[in-house]
């Protein structure tokens, strides 16, 4: 085996004893999780904002985003109910890039896993504590989810990730929301097999343990776009698209039908504004449809403090060193218009 073993890490057992919660943000995340439940199961008619950051990169400005956000948060509580995207693991399409805070804590640094899973643990904590926010993360790495099992109230699979076996038993386990994306090449045949997955119960190896699941209800589709065989960026968030997700849901015997849609990368062919238009679209096609205001429950939006994107070292504060987010203007003036459209 050419691999060399460079250390090992603790497990998430004795990390959990080494960086405990808090009674009072076990009681935040339990009451959240309630609310998160009744919103994929029909129960509560506000839209869900999974909306944030593309990436966690610097502690402090993750914070002063998220602070951000409860101010507005509470003023719409009545139409919206937010959970921040403290997004600490990064796919990249090839292998090279910045992947993350788990990777790096620093982005400007070497690769310190040790240092990483300490650091998005004390973030997420961080984020509960001075906000009151439970927030979204993207289980990259099936394994790595219990470090952060007692904090996250949101789990995205990525579009790489869905048809993976592992992603899906995984989810199946997780006890929280879980979103499967839509793959890179559009099939929603896929996304919707790797839902029937994680709705099921299943016996697998995990973490060296032999473990059993009873299903996942809550595991939904996410319609974040597709590229077609030219490369072409091709939407799938319009009217057309939720009515064809509808029938896919209607043919399965799946429970809790929902979507989420992620206004930006192949939906927005990555032009980070056109998040603003899209999320007013799918708006419209909800109220024009109450079918389909039932089926979407929410929206995925990529903001951050400044607009657009940076390269690492360039030391914008708040702006994204992966993909180019709206800044904090535009989000929170888009924040009440949704409100309004709801």
């Amino acid at each position: 085996m050419d691999m060399e073993f460079l250390r090992k890490l603790p497990t998430p057992k004795e990390l959990k004893e080494e960086y405990p919660i808090s009674d009072k943000i076990a009681e935040i995340k339990a009451e959240r999780d309630i609310v998160l439940r009744d919103i994929f199961e029909g129960k509560d008619d506000r839209l869900l904002l999974i909306i944030g950051p593309c990436s966690a990169d610097h502690e402090d400005a993750v914070i002063d985003y998220i602070s951000r956000l409860r101010k507005v948060q509470d003023k719409v509580s009545d139409k919206i109910f937010m959970v921040p995207r403290i997004y600490t693991n990064k796919p990249r399409t090839i292998g090279a890039g910045y992947k993350g805070m788990l990777h790096q804590p620093d982005p400007e640094r070497g690769t310190d896993m040790l240092k990483g899973i300490i650091a998005i643990r004390q973030l997420h904590k961080r984020a509960v504590e001075e906000t009151g926010f439970t927030c979204a993360d993207e289980m990259l790495y099936p394994e790595n989810h219990r470090y952060l099992s007692d904090l996250l109230a949101y789990v995205a699979v990525g579009a790489r990730s869905a048809e993976d076996q592992q992603h899906r038993l995984t989810a199946s386990g997780l006890g929280i929301p879980v979103g499967m994306k839509n793959p890179t090449g559009g099939d929603l045949t896929v996304m919707m097999n790797s839902i029937i997955a994680a709705q099921s119960g299943h016996t697998f190896l995990y973490r060296g343990w032999e473990v059993r699941t009873k299903g996942n209800p809550h595991t939904h589709a996410i319609l974040r776009g597709y590229v077609d065989k030219f490369g072409r960026n091709i939407p799938n968030y319009h009217y057309e698209d939720l009515r064809h997700v509808m029938e896919l849901y209607a043919d399965k015997d799946l429970v809790n039908p929902a979507v989420i849609i992620d206004t930006n990368h192949s939906n927005s062919g990555k032009q980070y504004e056109e998040q603003i238009r899209i999320s007013k679209d799918i708006m419209h096609s909800c109220r024009v449809s109450s079918d389909i205001r039932k089926l979407v429950k929410g929206l995925m939006i990529e903001s951050y403090i400044e607009d657009g994107a940076q390269k690492v070292g360039e030391h914008c504060y708040g702006k994204s060193i992966t993909d180019p987010c709206l800044g904090w203007e535009k989000t929170e003036k888009l924040i009440y218009e949704l409100a309004e459209l709801r």
